[in-house]
């Protein structure tokens, strides 16, 4: 770890420009075990820069990726609204590419399963890229074949070694924790047949800013996409964007269709008109990230004083959701479990177990009708319409919802 400039992931530019500093904390999915709470937990630099070259924002790779994914706490089929996403792009995506019992789906970073297997139950081929031994595990003894390797240039080439290039090549939430940005690229060109397509969602910078998602940063977020920057990434290894969609989840994300330069179709008018939404958003000027630490701290303020108010009023806050977007938030906000008394998981694979940083417990959500807090902070706030339905109970007893980004907000 450096005070120096980065060495840009994407174009080897030195990136000296503060994009904001969120201080020292722990990797975002570092879960504690209750016998750990004692203990001292590393905490590393999470300072984003954004590159005066490139425009690529990006904070350093403080742990090698092994040492951050090869055991990891976040299991996709936890969320019902992410698996009926799932759902619907399998569905969409095999009838408008024609995939059939002829056809290889690839995933990259494919977790559980949770999309393959929607491709698997129309009778299409797949092969799940999953680092993470313990979730891939989980996707094999489900039925979905899955190899836990990491990917690079090295398994992309052992792919076509074993006739496995992808008709269609999925990389889901994926670029954004990549340390090796150039390597993962050549190798999803490597990996994709000469006609093939390939689908990338990212969480999209220009949300990021608009709506002041801090959270989102973490160390195991390496990098943070605008279409400027996928399609800069792309075209550095022989591929090129040609369609893109705007979605909603994350907080707000592209998903870009891709292809060989040369094979791929010509950019569609949707395209087109994200980068022109781009360009007219300041997005190609480094100017553009310059105020966007001051509403960061801004936020911070807000969410601290909600908490002190709170407890000064003897009302109880309980949160939503051991997600490591609200690692970041708690631990950036100095949260303790004198301002929030435990936060709920869906996810058995998290529950008895402590936050990074704050040592918050992570409880059952049953725990909360036990409990009856006044205000339920819904740490996922992505997620706040599918968790107010889930949680709508806390209501009998006069309990609130809280969502903390982009300005904490108090909903009946």
């Amino acid at each position: 770890m450096s005070d120096g400039p980065l060495t840009c992931r994407l174009c080897g530019a030195a990136v000296w420009r503060t994009f904001v500093d969120l201080g020292s904390m722990p990797l975002a999915n570092s879960y504690l075990e209750p016998h750990q709470a004692q203990d001292e937990e590393p905490r590393y630099p999470l300072h984003a820069r954004v590159c005066d070259e490139c425009l690529l924002v990006q904070v350093e790779a403080v742990l090698p990726a092994e040492a951050i994914f090869r055991d990891y706490a976040y299991f996709s089929s936890y969320s019902p609204s992410w698996i009926e996403h799932a759902r619907g792009f399998a569905e969409t995506a095999s009838g408008d590419l024609g995939l059939t019992g002829n056809s290889l789906v690839v995933e990259i970073a494919s977790n559980d399963g949770y999309l393959l297997r929607h491709f698997q139950a129309a009778g299409i081929p797949v092969l799940g890229i999953e680092p993470a031994e313990n979730v891939a595990r989980v996707a094999v003894d489900a039925g979905v074949p899955t190899e836990a390797v990491f990917f690079g240039l090295e398994t992309a080439q052992s792919l076509v070694e074993r006739n496995l290039q992808a008709d269609l090549l999925v990389a889901n939430n994926v670029l954004a924790h990549v340390p090796d940005l150039n390597d993962f690229v050549a190798g999803m060109a490597v990996a994709l047949k000469p006609e093939g397509v390939i689908s990338i969602e990212v969480p999209h910078l220009l949300k990021l800013i608009a709506d002041t998602q801090f959270d989102t940063i973490y160390h195991e977020h390496f990098s943070y996409f605008s279409l400027l920057t996928v399609e800069s990434a792309l075209a550095a290894h022989g591929l090129a964007a040609f369609d893109v969609e705007e979605l909603t989840t994350h907080g707000g994300s592209l998903r870009v269709w891709a292809g060989h330069q040369g094979r791929a179709p010509a950019p569609s008018e949707r395209l087109l008109a994200m980068r022109k939404t781009e360009a007219v958003a300041g997005i190609e000027s480094s100017e553009a990230y310059s105020q966007f630490a001051e509403r960061v701290h801004e936020c911070r303020g807000l969410v601290v004083d909600f908490l002190r108010s709170a407890k000064t009023g003897g009302q109880t806050v309980v949160a939503y959701g051991a997600a490591a977007k609200g690692n970041t938030l708690l631990n950036f906000c100095d949260v303790s479990v004198d301002d929030i008394a435990f936060v709920v998981d869906r996810s058995p694979h998290k529950q008895g177990r402590l936050l990074p940083g704050t040592h918050l417990p992570i409880e059952d959500p049953a725990k909360v009708v036990e409990a009856r807090p006044d205000f339920l902070l819904i740490l996922p706030w992505n997620l706040r319409d599918e968790i107010m339905e889930q949680m709508a109970s806390i209501r009998e007893w006069g309990g609130r919802f809280v969502t903390p980004i982009p300005r904490i907000e108090v909903h009946g």
